[in-house]
């Protein structure tokens, strides 16, 4: 079987002696690296979020019982591309008085937080760039950057549009915040890391060689439980419908977006979808043991797996109504924290006494 993890390990280990022979300092070598690291997680980014625009236009087509693009390409299939040339060719706008420096980083921000966090998704078994002892931690905090872009956006924008969507982009990120983090702790209690990766190999093996020891099984239903905290926080972490307040076009045109055209509008685009992925492959590594998978290769079941998660997260966009002000903070503080704190009180019980 191809794994693309040994492959990209020997491509390093050819590198690094091809780097020796030459007489090349080791700190060039570990640049040039880090820098072919960098563009692969780029072209990485790219090319998922021309997938997933493409498939969530098709899955929202045939839920709503029409076709979809259909004239660029075979089935459309060239159109995603048709938009980003289209934004490639579109003039920079700036609004004469925004605050021109906080305006022009917000997207590159966005985007920044969201290729940060690739840097530790164990796509599949040793692929991977770097293996933290805090992936998980490192994840959740280089993301939230995320939400200060938003502010940044809408603060720099100097449109009330755009600011009341970058202060409602702070609320529920805060609010939906707590009840991820309490999700995760509860498998990060099991795994005892806060490393992705062994997160993966603890999770290897099954319970009478028939059901898959992921997390998602453990402590039943504890773990189902958590599950399903996480997918609710996470969609609203990725501002998501139902939760897509801070740019929702019915009363804020676009929210925090308002202002921008052009590429920098489809940066906010690349981190929204690429912040969708990030959560669809934590939610693989932490409840649904990874990479591993009978009879094919660990970068096809991490695929698969977190692939599913995407279309349940579009499934959710074209299923269920955008929720008021109110009702978000509602669902957070009222619900999902209560849920999320007595879940991660039995799974603590649990663990002790069956240690015990």
């Amino acid at each position: 079987m191809l794994e693309l993890g040994e492959l990209f390990q020997a491509a390093d280990r050819w590198l690094v002696e091809l780097g020796k022979s030459l007489g090349v300092p080791p700190i060039l070598i570990e640049l040039l690296a880090t820098i072919l690291a960098a563009t692969v997680i780029v072209a990485l980014i790219a090319v998922l979020v021309l997938v997933f625009v493409y498939a969530e236009r098709k899955i929202s087509a045939h839920m709503q019982n029409r076709m979809g693009p259909m004239r660029v390409g075979w089935h459309g299939i060239l159109q995603t591309l048709a938009d980003g040339l289209k934004m490639l060719q579109k003039e920079d706008i700036m609004p004469a008085a925004a605050d021109r420096w906080i305006w022009w980083w917000a997207p590159g921000l966005a985007f920044i937080a969201v290729f940060a966090a690739f840097v530790t998704i164990p796509f599949g078994k040793g692929l991977h760039v770097e293996d933290l002892n805090i992936g998980v931690l490192y994840i959740m905090a280089i993301t939230t950057f995320g939400v200060i872009a938003m502010l940044m956006a809408g603060w720099g924008s100097n449109n009330k549009y755009s600011l009341l969507g970058g202060f409602r982009s702070a609320a529920q990120v805060v609010s939906y915040e707590v009840p991820f983090v309490l999700a995760v702790l509860s498998v990060v209690m099991v795994a005892g890391s806060l490393s992705m990766v062994n997160i993966v190999e603890a999770q290897a093996g099954y319970y009478l060689g028939v059901l898959p020891k992921w997390f998602i099984f453990r402590h039943f239903p504890f773990g189902l439980i958590g599950f399903v905290v996480f997918v609710i926080a996470g969609t609203a972490e990725t501002n998501r419908t139902p939760f897509d307040l801070p740019e929702a076009e019915s009363e804020l045109v676009a929210g925090f977006a308002t202002e921008y055209s052009g590429m920098k509008y489809a940066l906010f685009y690349l981190a929204e979808y690429g912040a969708m992925y990030v959560m669809a492959a934590m939610g693989t590594v932490l409840f649904l043991g990874g990479w591993h998978g009978p009879l094919l290769p660990s970068w096809i079941w991490f695929a698969i797996k977190s692939l599913a998660l995407i279309f349940v997260l579009m499934w959710f966009r074209w299923t269920f109504p955008r929720l008021r002000v109110d009702q978000l903070m509602e669902l957070s503080w009222k619900f999902l924290i209560p849920l999320a704190f007595l879940n991660l009180l039995a799974v603590g019980l649990w663990s002790v006494l069956s240690h015990g």
